[in-house]
């Protein structure tokens, strides 16, 4: 009889164990879900700040004039390309 008390004991112990590292754990999961939160804030807010420096670099470019034969044929590319759905749009107004 005794045996059997000191294994309820025991196996109440380590219940009583598990259930603390299991709060433990509980509070770290929620402590990094909480930095997860944060950091994908960080990295919207960053990549937004990115987004408004590189039109910001492309209305400088455009206005320095100072460009290479690599940038002014891209520029090229994308004015006829704008062209073209232009055109297109027209086409299907008068169609």
């Amino acid at each position: 009889m005794t045996d059997i008390n000191a294994n309820i004991s025991h196996l109440q112990e380590k219940l009583q164990m598990l259930i603390k590292e299991f709060k433990q754990l509980q509070k770290e999961n929620n402590r990094l879900l909480k930095d997860i939160a944060t950091a994908k804030a960080e990295k919207e807010a960053n990549s937004n700040q990115l987004n408004q420096l590189e039109q910001k670099l492309s209305a400088v470019q455009l206005t320095s004039g100072n460009w290479n034969e690599t940038e002014k044929v891209g520029l090229q590319k994308k004015i006829d390309a704008y062209l073209k759905e232009i055109d297109k749009c027209l086409a299907l107004l008068h169609a």
